[in-house]
């Protein structure tokens, strides 16, 4: 039966209160396009036959049109009706919901996805914790309401790139920015009010990236901080930054008509560029063509950022048939790479509104190519706006007070120093114990999860429990639930003789392969695969590919948040990204006791056989050549040289170089461990698939322009390609650009005494910073004059680090930041009289733009300074004293 018709007139001619007639016959098309292209369009049809109300209806009916295939095949239509019903609920009852825009409700209330995270049912729980809160207030005073309730549930903290679900990060108490923003519009959109994800993608001024919260109140969208509420909207740590910002966006569920600019449009998502909300733009207009003039039509355009050591393309879009594209972005350099799969070419490009062209050329001609760049960032413009006094000092009583709350959870997450239960304690050793409790400690608001599920294994389970949480990362410990721990155990299959422990462990039991949603895949594979089969296919590995690309048809996926679906979801859809179809063989793989993984330097997906030594031969699966064949490719080696110079001695990938394979004419950054040191990373060739490649490595000066350098080279099988390491430097001295009196007095938090900064450090050169406690920006300043700590102990320079008063140093604990240097001392600028100092003898427009930290000595002269988020700080001030120590 056709069930088209019958929606179509039910919806036209019933009440519609949510949309007008127009846009619901829009959403009614897509919805039923939709429907077509689903293996499975059951899902949809229940919407007709549940017993719904015409709101409800069309609200499930706008979410299944343009959500992700993986919540439809992961989420049960009840669980969609619960979002549903607290978003018309929140419409109803709060005083703002019947003035929010159809437009800003469907797209900005209504959707409970955020990010790339699982979605959970945090709506209801938000809605109900939050609605008498914010009872009697203005929408503006709501959002502010809000954030405060945030920041009194979450906090920065550095992490992976898995966003946690709203309801993990409130169990957590802490989140990166992507997870404090995500947090906060579930929070905002829970009580009805429109809000949005802001992010850009990479800064141009520094190493890094950043997400933020915009939401609408009365007609105009405002920003704000993420679980860091200010006085006011529109204020942020981040103001600065974002006024040097090159491009900030945001995606929309659904095809959105604002009046933002769209960068990039699907028949799901559209990315919207607000660039214009922060920084002054123009307009960036590219031609590709080809070397004989040409157009080199639908060739793809990739606008690209110098950050961590690759031009990271913020933007990519196809070339209409002269060749041409174009992109609004901020006032500086970008690296714009075209191509049309095969031929390529590169430029950096200044926006200015004029025509930039850029040639592609067969890839022969970049052979031992260089290419050096020096990429400016815009320039520091724009003024924040003011809080007065009062504002001020009402926000930061209540910082301190939501700090106290957060610390008072916090204090119920397990300690090192805590006991086991003795029921457990009795059944484990020594070492078992201190592994134990490292785990818990790392588990956070999940350290019950744990308990239980250990307490729970029987002795000979035991130890394999406490390996397999060994094994797990730190956010996985956070929030895994108990049934896929179990399911770990119960369901893995027994490990054979031939396969070592730490394979058997990481490639055979482990639940995580890549970034997606955890579940019991293994008794879900138990139940689609039989015995018989598991044999046949561990036999024969290659048949378990077979299986499973004839079993699942290979969706081209349009979902730029690159969400993955649960095995479980891929099998009733039948269909699949290649993304969720790789998951699923690995993790059939492993149920069948094939060790399989995504390689995480080049993303393959492989499984592998075991040779008579007992290592790990590695077959890379779904290659372009055929969905059925499993090949070893062939490999070449790199032998990377570097000689230490004055200023750096061990870079760091990623920080300071990365290596990029050329890829359907395109740069793809291969993944390797940013922590490890280059003498001990590239001490031995490493070895690479043989291709062509691209060698980037790149000196940030303190005003942010990058002396970017890229080098290509070719990896031959068999055989070892050289390559030398080199950075560009600026040797001329630093120049004095202010002063600061050594005589000035500081209250030392030690002694307890008013010292002077001369009387801390002596004569010679000095680090001082002015900070605030728990805001993102101090928070990674401080994590890198700890990583830095060996280095900046050998310099011998003194380092002050100054809170803005006593209540905020009372609210900092450098406990949360590791070893911190010896030669670092805290204090606080009394009636910011040095903050003062240095904003007016540098001319800063704002002294609390904080961190602020300047290199000075006792002449009372300043050698450099930073002011804001600034990602590679501690480096920058590091390579400054090293210069100014050995001026030679």
């Amino acid at each position: 039966m056709n069930l088209a018709p019958l929606l179509v007139s039910g919806l036209v001619c019933c009440s519609v209160s949510l949309v007008g007639n127009t846009v619901n016959r829009r959403i009614t098309d897509d919805f039923f396009a939709r429907r077509s292209e689903l293996a499975n369009p059951q899902i949809l049809d229940s919407i007709q036959h549940a017993n719904l109300s015409d709101k409800q209806r069309e609200a499930l009916q706008f979410l299944y049109a343009y959500m992700p295939p993986a919540d439809i095949a992961s989420h049960s239509l009840d669980f969609f009706v619960q979002n549903v019903d607290i978003a018309l609920k929140a419409k109803e009852e709060m005083p703002w919901g019947k003035k929010v825009p159809q437009r800003e409700f469907l797209h900005f209330v209504l959707p409970p996805r955020v990010n790339n995270e699982h979605l959970d049912l945090a709506r209801p729980v938000f809605y109900e914790a939050l609605k008498d809160r914010i009872k009697g207030m203005s929408m503006a005073e709501a959002i502010l309401e809000v954030n405060h309730w945030c920041h009194e549930k979450v906090t920065y903290r550095p992490s992976d790139a898995r966003t946690s679900p709203p309801l993990s990060t409130l169990s957590q108490a802490i989140g990166r920015c992507g997870e404090e923003s995500t947090f906060t519009v579930a929070a905002l959109r829970a009580v009805g009010i429109p809000a949005r994800q802001v992010y850009t993608p990479r800064w141009a001024h520094t190493d890094d990236n950043h997400a933020w919260v915009e939401a609408w109140a009365d007609g105009t969208w405002h920003f704000l901080g993420a679980c860091e509420p200010e006085p006011i909207l529109d204020m942020a740590w981040f103001n600065a930054p974002a006024a040097r910002g090159m491009l900030m966006a945001t995606n929309v569920i659904g095809r959105y008509d604002g009046p933002e600019e769209a960068i990039f449009t699907s028949p799901r998502v559209t990315r919207i560029n607000v660039t214009e909300h922060y920084a002054p733009i123009d307009t960036m207009r590219i031609r590709a063509v080809y070397p004989d003039g040409s157009p080199a039509q639908n060739a793809q355009i990739r606008f690209g950022i110098y950050n961590y050591a690759e031009f990271y393309p913020v933007a990519t879009k196809n070339a209409d048939a002269s060749g041409r594209a174009s992109l609004t972005t901020g006032l500086g350099d970008v690296v714009v790479w075209a191509t049309d799969g095969y031929a390529f070419g590169f430029e950096k490009v200044r926006t200015d509104n004029k025509e930039s062209t850029v040639v592609l050329q067969n890839p022969d001609v970049f052979a031992n190519q260089i290419r050096e760049f020096d990429i400016v960032p815009p320039q520091p413009s724009g003024s924040l706006p003011k809080a007065t006094d009062e504002q001020r000092r009402i926000n930061d009583r209540r910082f301190q007070y939501e700090d106290s709350l957060r610390a008072a959870y916090e204090a119920t997450f397990f300690r090192s120093q805590d006991s086991l239960p003795l029921s457990l304690a009795s059944r484990l050793d020594s070492k078992m114990i201190r592994q134990t409790k490292n785990v818990l400690v790392l588990s956070r608001g999940n350290h019950k999860t744990i308990i239980q599920f250990l307490s729970a294994l029987s002795e000979k389970d035991l130890p394999k429990g406490i390996s397999l949480l060994t094994t797990l990362n730190e956010k996985d410990l956070r929030d895994i639930p108990a049934d896929v721990l179990y399911d770990c155990i119960n369901n893995a299959v027994p490990q054979t003789a031939n396969i070592p422990d730490e394979l058997y462990l990481r490639y055979i039991v482990a639940p995580r392969v890549l970034w997606e949603q955890l579940s019991p895949t293994k008794a879900f594979f138990n139940r689609l695969i039989s015995d018989q089969q598991k044999k046949q296919f561990a036999s024969a590995p290659l048949q378990l590919v077979k299986f499973v690309s004839d079993s699942i048809s290979l969706l081209q996926s349009d979902d730029p948040i690159r969400l993955q679906s649960t095995p479980a979801g891929v099998w009733a859809q039948r269909a699949a990204d290649y993304t969720s179809r790789s998951i699923f063989f690995v993790q059939a793989a492993r149920a069948c006791g094939i060790p399989a993984r995504i390689e995480p330097v080049t993303g393959k997906t492989q499984f592998a056989t075991i040779d008579k030594n007992r290592q790990a031969v590695w077959f890379d699966v779904f290659t372009n050549d055929t969905d059925n064949d499993a090949v070893s490719s062939p490999k070449g080696l790199l032998l990377l040289s570097f000689k230490p110079t004055q200023y750096i001695i061990e870079p760091k990938y990623y920080h300071q170089f990365a290596i990029a394979k050329i890829v359907d004419g395109a740069p793809v950054t291969l993944e390797m461990d940013e922590t490890a040191e280059f003498s001990h990373q590239f001490a031995e060739p490493l070895s690479l698939d043989t291709g062509r490649y691209m060698l980037t490595s790149g000196q940030r000066m303190a005003n942010g322009t990058v002396l970017a350098r890229s080098v290509f080279f070719e990896i031959q099988e068999g055989k070892t390609t050289n390559v030398d390491l080199l950075f560009r430097h600026d040797d001329s001295q630093p120049s004095v650009i202010g002063n600061l009196n050594a005589e000035d007095f500081y209250y030392d938090i030690k002694s307890q005494t008013d010292k002077s900064i001369l009387s801390t450090t002596g004569r010679g050169y000095y680090v001082l910073g002015l900070i605030h406690p728990n805001q993102e920006p101090t928070a990674h300043a401080i994590n890198e004059l700890s990583n830095l700590r060996t280095e900046l102990e050998d310099t011998g320079n003194a380092i002050i680090l100054l809170f803005e008063g006593k209540e905020s140093a009372s609210r900092f604990s450098p406990d949360k930041f590791g070893q911190l240097p010896s030669t670092l001392h805290f204090g606080i600028d009394k009636n910011t009289t040095i903050a003062n100092e240095i904003a007016a003898s540098l001319h800063l427009e704002q002294a609390n733009t904080l961190p602020l930290f300047v290199v000075a000595d006792s002449f009372n002269r300043i050698v450099y300074v930073s002011q804001g988020y600034s990602i590679g700080l501690a480096e920058r001030i590091l390579q400054t004293l090293r210069k100014v120590n050995d001026p030679k």
